[in-house]
């Protein structure tokens, strides 16, 4: 679940911004500008209110659910859940699904949902009230279903949520055999995907660790190629920003910063990640770790430490011009939705930093959900057809190794060879393959147009081309 206390002012251009993106990686293709128009605009709007019952009195509640483009169906993304989201938030998050979607393959249309709510301020039974009456609003206008709409969680959302939206669509369509498809992000339990939870933080990692490697890229910034020996700040230590910190760490590299909404700690050094969430959890606060040598009650202080790599992985509107300049990091990594506004992109752009652009960056959520929708439309997980067949397989060429060489292998050895894959390995193996993939596509882009000024312009030139071959094949655009 996302950490619904990382509060921060929101962005009230927050569209116009992407627009602003859309608009510069326009010019570098050849699309008609009526079509580039509809490819922006956002096609369906829904605004509405619903009154609950609180204590003796009730409670207005306001929520929204923006599909931006229907090129393909369904349309996808997030519930946010914050008392902070409003309509123009939406829809440039609904925006940035689209073109997420199409940078990755995935053959979805973006959308998003926001709950104004704190769900801090609520019990779970009232949480569960609003987040059914919501699904019920999304069903009756047809903003929900399986081939139409399907949500997933998002800041301040979670399993849990997304079980009561998935039980408040069947009860409403009893015997619809694709009802679990509905809404992803589920516990596995109720027809979720291992490897999901996890998904959007490996990604990320993942991300990086693609960038970091291409020697040229790196030489040109000062640094090594690799992740071993980098080192990070994380901002955000929700879902998202833990994960990341957790994969990098495997990958290789340091976490050096972690910045929460109620401060920063930093130790140059490194910090043990499990040691500081085991603080947190007993003292309710990353503030007052014994393992950090600075500590920042401003959290943005955080940020403008010494590091090679800043992976913002909280909210919207971090990185301004008020504060890129005292940002010392080599690398951005948007591991949060448009945590970089253009001004304060360009001017990182203009010292020869790199951003990994959200839209590609934080695409593992996307992607894996993607695989759980599968796997609720096939009614059948991962593996379960032909692993043991590929067990069986590799037992039998094992066997046939040994009695022509003589040799024996130890069980270790036999057990690494024959073992057949489980669906989280699968689910691991796609995502990797996406990332990979969707960055070489990217970065090639980037690199074939000596104009292109970034990897995010690449890879809204990469989303913008896919999505108009779509309206084109529909045959709305010759």
């Amino acid at each position: 679940m996302a950490n619904p206390n990382e509060a921060v002012a929101p962005n009230n251009d927050f569209f116009g911004d992407v627009c602003q993106f859309f608009d510069h990686a326009a010019q570098f293709t050849n699309h008609p500008k009526g079509l580039l128009e509809q490819i922006k605009a956002c096609n369906s709007v829904y605004r509405f209110q619903f009154p609950i019952r609180k204590g003796d009195s009730f409670e207005v509640i306001h929520a929204w659910r923006v599909e931006h483009s229907h090129h393909m169906s369904p349309t996808k993304g997030g519930i946010r859940y914050s008392e902070m989201v409003n309509e123009d938030e939406v829809m440039a998050l609904a925006a940035l699904m689209t073109y997420k979607c199409a940078i990755v393959n995935v053959p979805f249309g973006g959308a998003k949902g926001g709950i104004k709510i704190n769900p801090k301020n609520y019990t779970i039974a009232e949480l569960e009230t609003i987040t059914r009456r919501y699904t019920v609003e999304l069903i009756k206008k047809n903003f929900i279903g399986p081939g139409i709409d399907v949500p997933a969680p998002d800041y301040g959302s979670g399993e849990r949520e997304m079980s009561w939206i998935a039980d408040t669509y069947y009860t409403m369509n009893p015997g619809q055999l694709d009802a679990m498809g509905c809404v992803t992000g589920k516990p596995i339990a109720l027809h979720g995907i291992a490897g999901r939870r996890e998904a959007t933080g490996r990604g990320v990692a993942i991300a990086v660790r693609e960038c970091v490697s291409f020697a040229d890229d790196m030489k040109a910034l000062g640094l090594t190629a690799g992740l071993a020996g980098k080192k990070i700040i994380i901002q955000g230590l929700g879902n998202v920003g833990y994960h990341s910190a957790k994969y990098l760490t495997e990958y290789g590299a340091t976490i050096v910063g972690l910045c929460e909404f109620d401060g920063a700690i930093y130790n140059p050094d490194g910090l043990y990640l499990d040691d500081v969430v085991a603080h947190r959890k007993e003292t309710g606060s990353i503030l007052n770790f014994k393992g950090a040598t600075k500590e920042f009650k401003n959290s943005a202080e955080g940020l403008e430490q010494e590091c090679d790599i800043l992976v913002p992985a909280a909210l919207e509107n971090q990185l301004t011009e008020a504060n890129i300049g005292r940002v010392k990091a080599k690398i951005i990594a948007e591991g949060a939705n448009g945590p970089t506004s253009p001004q304060a992109a360009d001017a990182f752009l203009k010292r020869g930093g790199i951003i990994i652009p959200d839209m590609y960056c934080n695409a593992g959520g996307v992607t894996v959900s993607y695989f759980e929708w599968l796997k609720n439309l096939s009614h059948v997980a991962f593996g379960r057809m032909d692993r043991r067949y590929e067990e069986n397989a590799s037992t039998n060429i094992v066997n046939m190794i040994e009695s022509m060489t003589g040799s024996t292998m130890t069980p270790l050895q036999r057990s690494t060879i024959i073992h057949g894959a489980s669906e989280l390995e699968l689910v691991n193996s796609g995502l990797e393959d996406t990332m990979i993939r969707s960055y070489h596509e990217i970065r090639e882009i980037k690199m074939r147009n000596p104009k292109i000024d970034s990897l995010r312009t690449a890879a809204f030139v990469s989303s913008i081309d896919k999505v108009a071959v779509s309206y084109m094949n529909m045959g709305i655009w010759p």
